[in-house]
């Protein structure tokens, strides 16, 4: 038998209702969001995600549903509507340092406590350019959850 190492991203499928790349990560669109048991209303709730622009992760896609995962692990069903493509992360872990310039030696802007949701703009090897308030720099990648490994 042959195996063949291959990152993880690189066995992403396409979804069958919009033909992006499953999984995929995009954010909330609203500041309220039932995520159901199953694609549909008459799947009970079984949570409310109450933060706009939390990171989470397309897992699958049926009709206008979405199957997520967020940052926890918590899974379920939302409505297309209720996500957008504009891309945010969550920093997880320890306080995070936000830096001037790619490098772990550059000065340091600001301290990110884990939870704060930033704006990704770009990543770029093992950096992250993102903005929160009137922050912006880079951050490490692995410091925030909401990025893959390629992007």
């Amino acid at each position: 038998i042959l195996l063949i190492a291959m990152p993880v991203e690189a066995h992403a499928d396409l979804g069958r209702e919009t033909g992006l790349r499953v999984p995929r990560f995009v954010s909330m669109n609203s500041a309220k969001v039932n995520v159901r048991a199953g694609p549909g209303t008459r799947y009970p709730i079984k949570w409310v995600f109450q933060r706009k622009t939390l990171p989470v992760q397309i897992i699958a896609e049926s009709d206008t549903w979405r199957k997520i995962r967020d940052f926890e692990g918590i899974e379920g069903w939302v409505h297309q509507r209720m996500l957008s493509g504009r891309r945010h992360a969550i920093v997880t872990g320890a306080i995070r340092q936000l830096k001037k310039q790619p490098q772990e030696a550059s000065k340091t802007i600001a301290l990110f406590e884990p939870g704060v949701i930033v704006r990704l703009e770009k990543c770029s090897g093992s950096w992250c350019y993102v903005e929160s308030s009137s922050y912006e720099g880079w951050i490490g990648r692995r410091s925030i959850w909401g990025v893959h490994a390629n992007d």
